[in-house]
Parts: structure tokens; C-alpha cells; sequence
């Protein structure tokens, strides 16, 4: 578990799950910030495997979009192609690559969400 950051912490209370009382609003907090933040389209690599994802450590995607809010109930998931198949992957999973520091910031900040055991 990451240590506790104190900025990233007042980051996603105060902008991302500020008015969430309710899973669903968390979950559409989440999704909203990370469709407005992540800058489409870009290359990620996998760093961790997950049985939702087919992709192993150092495989490499090209990240299209958020999946549909309805996909991401249980996680934050994007749509990506690789080898040439389109695919919905759990986020957290990936890092991107020569991303600017907002789609950085992002994907860092979903993935100490769920490193920290939060949940929505």
C-alpha cells in the first residue's frame, strides 16, 4: 500500500468524489474526471496483470477512450487496441507512455485509489 499523500488525498475529495453520498456518484466522479483529464489517444504499459485483462507486465496498448460508464461499475476501465483486437482494460493495470503530466497525474491518481483499498 502507498504511503497516505496528503495532496493527491485533498485532490480527489475535493474535485473528484467532493459531492458523491452514493456508489453510483462516486463511480460517475471518477469517470467524468478521468474523460476530462486523460488526454486521448495514448500509449500505456501494462505493469501489473489482472484476470479481467489478457495483457502481461511490459505489454504495450494504445489507449482509445474511457469504456462506457455502465463497464466501469466495478473499476475504471478504457478501451484500447492491441494486436489489432479492441479492448475494455481495467486502468489501474496501465501507465502511460511520453504522456503529458495531466494524463499522467490521472492514471497515477486512479491507481493510489485503488492501491489504498478505497472503493466507491
Amino acid at each position: 500500500m502507498p504511503r497516505k499523500d496528503e495532496v493527491r488525498e485533498r485532490r480527489i475529495t475535493m474535485e473528484i468524489v467532493v459531492d458523491a453520498y452514493t456508489e453510483d456518484e462516486c463511480v460517475a466522479g471518477w469517470h467524468c474526471y478521468l474523460e476530462e483529464n486523460l488526454e486521448f489517444a495514448f500509449t500505456a504499459r501494462c505493469v501489473s496483470e489482472s484476470p479481467l485483462s489478457p495483457l502481461l507486465a511490459g505489454d504495450e496498448v494504445e489507449v482509445i477512450q474511457m469504456a462506457p460508464i455502465e463497464d466501469c461499475e466495478d473499476g475504471m476501465m478504457v478501451e484500447a487496441e492491441w494486436l489489432e483486437d479492441d479492448l475494455i482494460l481495467p486502468l489501474e493495470q496501465l501507465e502511460g507512455i511520453g504522456v503529458g503530466e495531466r494524463t499522467r497525474e490521472a492514471i497515477e491518481d486512479w491507481r493510489y485509489w485503488v492501491a489504498r483499498g478505497y472503493g466507491c
